[in-house]
């Protein structure tokens, strides 16, 4: 049995531990809210940005760009999968998750020649060590994700695509759903899918375009892959906080629960001992009588 002194001291740990996961929570519960706002305002942009490119690729030929070339090795040739984790850790299994689901198109892919694009610490910590060749790494992300991130993300993968060096480029993270439910995602950014048209697209107004669509058409590609890959940094952001509140939550509460057990303890602990100095002292009276 522990001596009170013991008891005390545990429950005092308990409870400076709480006071740390409290105040993280309330922290990542403050992040969680500019993040969101962050991926609400990109969604829209990017859906807008793909129909701008619409209407331009009615009036120029998109077979013409090499990030649009459907290559007959996509499925099966060399494969570029950037992997999004975050660079702390206590976001309960935010970056588990990742790692799995790297692990399984690893092991359902197994004959395809695959190299990984880590972002984020502890990416690089569990990926990094599996033998597989590794492009790039980009850690230590601002507290502000902004198209300089995606930049420096989204280049060295078209740059090896458009140079023939990989067939496709894929993207793993978690999608922020709400609060309590993130998305794992896996999805092709390279090649873009063809940009469909709809019979309005095109429209029966013409535009004056400055300078040519096609010159148009290729300045604003590589923008809408950086959109893309904008967006899934910024999901991910806001799924890890969204994670790392969740987890902070579960460990105030439990806490909670474990000073109250320890309370609980400690008192029967001290019960016991002045019923133990009661019986002695009784004990001593009645051989002194």
């Amino acid at each position: 049995m522990p001596s009170l002194i013991d008891m005390r001291r545990r429950i005092r740990a308990v409870k400076n531990t709480q006071q740390i996961t409290k105040a993280m929570k309330m922290v990542a519960a403050s992040k969680l809210r500019r993040a969101q706002e962050r991926v609400m305002g990109t969604r829209p942009f990017a859906k807008q940005a793909k129909h701008v490119l619409a209407s331009i690729a009615a009036r120029v030929d998109q077979s013409h760009h090499p990030l649009l070339a459907q290559r007959a090795g996509v499925k099966t040739g060399k494969t570029l999968l950037i992997v999004m984790s975050s660079d702390k850790g206590l976001c309960g299994s935010f970056n588990t998750n990742i790692v799995k689901t790297v692990g399984s198109y690893l092991r359902e892919h197994k004959g395809r020649e695959i190299a990984l694009g880590l972002v984020g610490k502890k990416g690089r910590e569990a990926l990094g060590r599996r033998g597989f060749p590794i492009r790039f790494e980009y850690t230590a992300m601002p507290k502000v994700i902004g198209f300089a991130e995606a930049e420096a993300v989204a280049q060295p993968a078209m740059e090896d695509f458009i140079a023939g060096k990989v067939d496709s480029v894929h993207l793993v993270y978690n999608e922020f759903k709400s609060v309590m439910q993130q998305n794992l995602i896996v999805e092709q950014l390279l090649p873009m899918e063809p940009i469909e048209v709809g019979k309005g697209e095109a429209g029966t107004v013409d535009y004056l375009y400055e300078p040519s669509p096609q010159r148009i058409f290729d300045e604003l590609l590589p923008r809408l892959v950086e959109a893309q890959v904008l967006r899934a940094l910024l999901e991910s952001s806001a799924a890890e906080h969204a994670a790392r509140m969740t987890a902070m939550d579960a460990a105030t509460r439990n806490s909670a629960d474990m000073i109250e057990g320890l309370t609980l303890t400690m008192n029967k602990v001290r019960q016991a001992a002045i019923t133990r100095e009661i019986i002695e002292v009784v004990s001593g009276s009645q051989a002194q009588g």
